[in-house]
């Protein structure tokens, strides 16, 4: 059998697996990577602010958060956001990010998504999408940053 070559996207998602076993938070140990004509800008993972502790180090810094709706769930906020980190990364770089791609493991969450929207970023790509997802697509689509799934699964984090 011949040897088929990965898509571009699969060999991203490939990449922000890789990146992802760097994060530091075990409620979510996810990676993102910003693209550019085929070449890696930036990556980033989940983890604390440059020289803070990190949730395996110290333990989650958990927060409840009280939504619209009612309901209530719990969130760790001791760490940036994969993706945050990402367009941290390139800030710091001073590396334009206007008009690329992002990969990441599962839909942004709505900070993530304004950040998206803001930094020039035109299409994200998503292993999978976030449970509580539903706000940053309707913004990506009302922004006109094209969302992309390759899978159908859902990814839900544990409201430890």
């Amino acid at each position: 059998m011949a040897y088929k070559r990965p898509s571009w996207d699969d060999y991203f998602m490939e990449v922000v697996h890789a990146i992802a076993k760097r994060g530091t938070c075990d409620r979510g140990r996810v990676g993102a990577v910003i693209v550019k004509n085929k070449e890696i800008l930036a990556t980033g993972y989940v983890g604390s602010p440059s020289g803070f502790p990190h949730c395996d180090e110290v333990g989650h810094q958990m927060k409840k958060i009280v939504h619209e709706n009612g309901e209530t769930t719990q969130h760790c906020v001791r760490t940036l956001h994969a993706e945050q980190n990402a367009i941290c990364q390139t800030a710091k770089n001073g590396v334009s990010i206007n008009g690329s791609v992002l990969y990441t493991m599962m839909t942004p969450c709505r900070t993530c998504a304004m950040l998206i929207i803001n930094s020039g970023i035109k299409r994200v790509v998503c292993e999978k999408r976030y449970h509580a997802g539903k706000e940053s697509e309707w913004m990506f689509r009302k922004a006109g940053v094209k969302l992309e799934y390759m899978s159908k699964s859902l990814m839900e984090y544990p409201n430890q």
